[in-house]
């Protein structure tokens, strides 16, 4: 593969902090590189530094002469005053463009639906990322670096890029450098993928699932070397308390030795170890929407946000909605948690809920922003109990990965990252048993993600999340509600994927939403916008047919182990000549294929109740 362009010994310093520290690495055709690493660790600055766009303190970028490289920056660098097509394509004509079909893919896949003739000043974050994206990808470059280019699409968006990615170039041509949090995107385009920690570059092969793979296993090697190293730092330590230090000078060198043995070991990285809080309990009743309808907040004529929608929260009930942007999936979270009232319809709320909402802004720390991290928790509590052990405020906040010199930092001086961190710690220890997270991924680098996804894994009470991020939803939600921007809600039983082809098909027919279909519950079961639903069942017979599906489910998996041991007998019978058990073996297995029969014969009536 051809060289097209590399750092070496890249060296860059922010006062007195080192943020890359003689790293050499490069691109070459076919290179599809994602990156990753804690906020702050340099992935921007790495980038900026390959793409040409800033210098390093020391070291050189070097790329092969006819080489063009593509940059998006993570900021807006649009000119407000020009239209979309200005912005786009420049003062090129129409014909010049519209004939080329390689461009004609790209507007239809970014900006089809965005007004050519607006202002960019006026358009909302996400269409101005779509229209950065679309002015990089219509020009031939050889190499094309992205910096969080997920940040502000939809589901939709980020499908749509990956596939174009993948598709821009033959396998061993053109290269990419991609910054993003969004997991899904790396293990979809991804063939490397760089970790950039403490002023280096790590290196693996595969996406972001290999690559959590093998930094496990890099991981599991460290820990046994530095098993080895603190059973000797132990040796050495129990050696000088037994000896007489002042007496000779041979415990004088080893002290030294001990010293050089921990001098190298670097200090422990931020854990964001989030552990599960105490919850209020909760009744039956949760949250219900029932034949909810709401007019467009601005008021427009003979338009609904929501046209009689159905939805029923139960306790530990977890949810994940999708949706085109402007369908009102931050309104709907608004909705539950009582901000505002729909337009007709009812919204029942349990008498023992409590519930707490993650915004996209964060705007609630604005009136804290005078504040420290700490201080900020110890307006809340002085003590937690968490796990059955308590903590002091300082110590629950470490736990969240401030350290303690960052535990006296004032919130306006936080990044993105940490104040959703802290807002998030803010909300849990507030024990709320009603969660509702409105794209919580914003500005976490992916081992905060993780760690707060293992605590949304985990936790208790019933949750809510309107994400993009389609690995974050197959992780902490059990089903997946669309809002298609027809006023409709409808569940997905398929997932995401369902989503797609539903948008899919809807862009293709020409219509608005995703096609006609009732209102769901929470469940991914069918619920009419009226009253009742397609198949009759009250809710109470659902709620039996959930339990009857839960119980068959069990029933099947003890069948299915009969089953095997009954055959690897019969084997063994066979082998041996032993006819006459062989016989009452197979009467056995008759007997437990009928059951089995009747089973998913019970099944099948259970999930017709559901319209499963």
């Amino acid at each position: 593969m051809a060289h097209l362009l590399g750092g070496e010994n890249l060296t860059v310093s922010f006062a007195t902090r080192t943020v890359l520290d003689g790293v050499t690495l490069g691109l070459e055709d076919g290179d599809r590189i994602g990156m990753v690493g804690r906020n702050g660790d340099g992935k921007s600055t790495l980038m900026r530094l390959l793409a040409l766009r800033s210098t390093p303190d020391s070291g050189r970028v070097t790329k092969r002469g006819d080489v063009t490289v593509g940059y998006l920056d993570q900021g807006d660098v649009l000119d407000g005053d020009l239209t979309v097509g200005a912005a786009i394509v420049g003062d090129r004509a129409d014909h010049e463009w519209a004939a080329n079909p390689k461009i004609r893919e790209v507007m239809g896949g970014l900006v089809g639906d965005v007004d050519w003739h607006a202002n960019v000043h006026a358009l909302s974050g996400g269409q101005k990322r779509r229209v950065a994206l679309a002015k990089l990808l219509i020009e031939d470059h050889d190499v094309i670096m992205l910096d969080e280019p997920t940040n502000h699409l939809d589901v939709e968006g980020v499908a749509w890029l990956a596939r174009h990615l993948k598709s821009r170039w033959r396998a061993n041509q053109g290269a990419f450098l991609v910054v993003t949090h969004d997991r899904w995107f790396l293990d979809e385009v991804c063939n490397y993928t760089w970790e950039v920690h403490d002023a280096m570059v790590d290196m693996f092969d595969g996406g972001y699932a290999a690559y959590v793979l093998a930094r496990a296993e890099r991981d599991r090697m460290a820990a046994v070397v530095e098993g080895k190293r603190q059973q000797l730092v132990k040796k050495e330590l129990a050696w000088l308390r037994r000896g007489a230090p002042a007496r000779t000078a041979k415990p004088k060198f080893r002290i030294e030795a001990a010293n050089d043995l921990i001098a190298d070991v670097p200090d422990p990285r931020d854990s964001v170890a989030l552990s599960k809080m105490a919850t209020a309990r909760l009744g039956k009743d949760v949250l219900d929407l029932e034949n909810v309808s709401l007019d467009f907040l601005d008021g427009e004529d003979g338009q609904k946000l929501f046209d009689n929608i159905t939805l029923r929260l139960a306790p530990g009930e977890r949810l994940g909605l999708v949706g085109v942007n402007g369908a009102g999936k931050s309104t709907l979270l608004k909705l539950l948690n009582g901000e505002i009232q729909p337009t007709s319809g009812k919204v029942k709320r349990g008498k023992t809920v409590v519930t707490a909402v993650l915004t996209q802004d964060v705007k609630e720390l604005d009136d804290v922003s005078d504040l420290r991290v700490i201080e900020v928790i110890e307006r809340e509590k002085r003590s937690f109990s968490v796990g059955g052990k308590e903590f002091t405020a300082g110590q629950l906040v470490e736990q969240l990965g401030f350290t303690k010199e960052k535990q006296w930092t004032p919130v306006s001086d936080l990044s993105g990252g940490e104040r959703r961190r802290l807002q998030l710690l803010r909300l849990l220890v507030g024990e709320p048993n009603v969660l509702m997270l409105d794209e919580p991924t914003n500005d976490l680098d992916t081992d905060t993600l993780a760690a707060v996804e293992d605590v949304l894994d985990g936790w208790p009470g019933t949750l809510v999340v309107v994400s993009h991020d389609r690995y974050l939803l197959e992780r902490v939600t059990d089903n997946q509600m669309a809002l298609l921007g027809d006023g409709k809600l409808r569940g997905l039983p398929g997932g995401v994927d369902q989503y797609l082809e539903l948008r899919e098909a809807a862009l293709a027919s020409g219509a608005v939403g995703g096609g006609s279909g009732a209102p769901t519950s929470a469940s991914g079961a069918s619920t009419s916008s009226s009253s009742g639903s397609p198949s009759g069942a009250s809710e109470a017979e659902k709620r039996e047919a959930r339990k009857d599906l839960n119980r068959i489910d069990r029933q099947l998996g003890k069948i299915a182990q009969q089953e095997e041991k009954l055959h690897t007998q019969m084997a063994a019978k066979s082998e041996s000549g032993d006819f006459d058990a062989l016989s009452d073996l197979n009467a056995k297995l008759r007997e437990l294929l009928d059951e089995k029969e009747g089973l998913e014969l019970e099944w099948l009536e259970a999930a017709e109740i559901l319209g499963e």
